[in-house]
Parts: C-alpha cells; structure tokens; sequence
C-alpha cells in the first residue's frame, strides 16, 4: 500500500511505523527530516529560532515543511544571500 500524498513513513523507536506529514511536522520531526535530507545536523533550536523570526507555522504549531522551506529562500533572498 501506498503512503498518501505528503506523508513519509517513520520508523519509531519500538519498530513500529509511524506516517510523518510533511504538511504538519513538529519542530522536533521537521529538524530530524530536515537532517536526514541535507546531511548536516538541524536542530530543534534552529527551527524554533526560524519559527520566532516569522516562519510559518499552522494553527496548532506544527510546520508545513514546504511553507517553511519557502520562508527560508524569501528570507535569504531579502538578506542577499
């Protein structure tokens, strides 16, 4: 069976699996995703920092990653980087 569009399968610490929605991620899980696809260390601090500097973030606190990642190039962007 397939995972629905904007999910990724996670395995949990028990070995069971868990869908992750990329449309509403934690701060915790986006920083571990984030990790994982950019093969450096994110850590939960710098996505809360990003999150106090304005980044999106839905209703209930969680993270759209792909708002989140537009954030940042608008960001850098603005900054001239």
């Amino acid at each position: 069976m397939c995972a629905p569009f904007g999910a990724m399968g996670a395995v949990m610490p028990d070995g069971e699996n868990a869908a992750l929605r990329v449309t509403a991620l934690s701060p915790e899980d986006l920083a571990v995703v984030l990790s994982k696809s950019a093969g450096k260390s994110v850590s939960p601090a710098q996505i809360r920092y990003h999150i106090e500097a304005g980044a999106p973030v839905n209703a209930d606190g969680t993270v759209n990653m792909v708002h989140f990642a537009a954030w940042l190039v608008m960001e850098l962007a603005r900054r001239g980087n």
